[in-house]
């Protein structure tokens, strides 16, 4: 299993282009075991579009209907120990609670994020792979 993060979700679950070749293949490698997303997206998308940062051509609801509905993509749950996780991630790591909880979930689940945070990126802690 692997986790998207944010914005890798947004362009993956809507064909966008900006989907890196190397995610998109990585996607598609793992796809039948299964890709994952924190619940912490949902709220990032939700705040994108009320700011008018992203418009996804139609409701959030409507679009999150949808893109839940996707049989191989596993929503993650906030759980406590993500929630503390995040809090005590180690090293040095920027202030943003959603991506301190994608990566928290990330290193929780020993897995893989992919993502084009080059704050993220650079964070030696947790395992990625970059566009």
């Amino acid at each position: 299993m692997i986790i998207l993060d944010t914005q890798v979700w947004i362009w993956w679950s809507t064909g966008s282009e900006r989907l890196s070749i190397n995610h998109r293949q990585l996607i598609d490698d793992t796809e039948r075991d299964g890709i994952a997303i924190s619940t912490i997206s949902i709220w990032e998308v939700a705040m994108l579009v009320s700011k008018g940062r992203l418009d996804l051509g139609e409701s959030v609801d409507s679009w999150l209907g949808r893109v839940l509905d996707i049989p191989t993509l596993h929503l993650l749950p906030l759980s406590p120990a993500v929630l503390v996780e995040s809090t005590r991630l180690p090293g040095e790591f920027h202030s943003d609670p959603a991506d301190r909880i994608i990566v928290a979930t990330a290193r929780s689940m020993g897995t893989v994020l992919l993502t084009t945070d080059g704050k993220i990126l650079m964070y030696n802690e947790v395992r990625t792979v970059g566009p």
